[in-house]
This record gives C-alpha cells, structure tokens and sequence, in this order.
C-alpha cells in the first residue's frame, strides 16, 4: 500500500491523506504475527505459498506450477501426465540471446495465445500438447481451447 507523496495532498500519500477509520481500529486492536507458508527446502513463490495458506501441505501436494496452471485451466492431468508451465519472453540478439524481457514485452493474453497455438501446430502431436490460458475463439478450424 506504499505509494508517492502527492504535492496537492499536503506531500501526503494517498494512503496517509486517506479518511482510514475501519483501518485504523483493524491496526489499533489487531495482533501482529508471524507466519511462515514456505516449508524447508522449497523456494519462496506465491505458488508453494498459496498451498499452505489454503490448507494444503505442500510438501505432500506440490508437483511445481505447471500442474497448478493445467488445473486452472481446467485440464484434466491423468497420473502419468506432466504440465510445464510456459512463459514467452524476448532475447537479445543472435550474438548475445540472453533474456531481455520477462513479459515478451508486454503482449497481451490474445497474442500470446496466438503463438501457442502456432507451437502448437508446429511441434504439438497426440503426446505433446501446448494450450493457453487464454481463451480464444476457433483458429484455423482448432476448437476453444
């Protein structure tokens, strides 16, 4: 909730120029605590994270992020399936293809579901398929996904 002072605020911040009552008494009468969601030996991520704060034990269910994203998509994962989670990013040049940009450089969910469905046609066959959370209306014959 942290922001930038505003100068026709007073050099207040929203937050802090803010008419707070309901905050206020939350922080006046609230208990501060601790809580640690990320068990031993796992990397601190909102995925593992998650788990835990909604009565999972990671250590038991966490099989990574992709198949948490096939559940959100709605993909049924058979127990000899695996999901990898995909992020389109931008590299740099030939000489030099190191990561530049994590976002692909800010596509939207429709191009980027665009291209998975090209990776798809391209190298997806009846064992190896890309899907997008994205829905898209039908490509080239290709059903909602």
């Amino acid at each position: 909730m942290t922001d930038y002072p505003v100068e026709k605020l007073g050099g207040k911040t929203p937050l802090e120029f803010a008419h707070t009552p309901n905050m206020d008494r939350i922080a006046g009468e609230g208990t501060l605590g601790l809580v640690d969601t990320i068990p031993a030996g796992f990397k601190p991520g909102s995925d593992v994270a998650n788990l835990s704060v909604l009565g999972y034990d990671p250590l038991k269910c966490y099989a990574g992020r992709g198949p948490l994203e096939a559940a959100n998509m709605g993909v049924q994962l058979g127990p000899d399936d695996i999901a990898f989670r995909c992020n389109l990013v931008t590299l740099g040049s030939e000489k030099d293809p190191v990561m530049v940009d994590f976002t692909a450089g800010h596509i939207t969910s429709e191009e980027a579901a665009r291209i998975m469905v090209d990776l798809d046609k391209m190298l997806g066959n009846s064992e190896f398929q890309f899907l997008s959370r994205c829905q898209l209306p039908a490509l080239d014959g290709m059903a909602e996904w």
